[in-house]
């Protein structure tokens, strides 16, 4: 059972919470100037890294935060608890 830590509930179990994936770069600032390439990169690539990632959570079935944490996808271990409404 993996305890997700709630900014408001504290941790909880992870069936009351929505996995929303890894958090993205923001939109880039000059959009124009992406080729096709870039821009198929930027919409449609999943990055899929081992290790630390930072990913979005939505805690559904409690307080309905949306919030980031740091959470390592090898041992799913939480590493460190994101500024909230990420």
């Amino acid at each position: 059972m993996l305890l997700i830590p709630c900014p408001l509930c504290g941790a909880r179990n992870e069936s009351e919470f929505q996995a929303a994936g890894p958090a993205r770069a923001p939109r880039p600032d000059q959009p124009g100037e992406l080729d096709d390439a870039a821009w198929v990169d930027y919409l449609t690539v999943n990055h899929n890294p081992v290790g630390p990632v930072v990913e979005k959570w939505w805690h559904v079935r409690g307080c309905g935060m949306w919030f980031a944490v740091q959470r390592n996808t090898l041992t799913h271990e939480i590493l460190a608890q994101g500024k909230h409404g990420a």
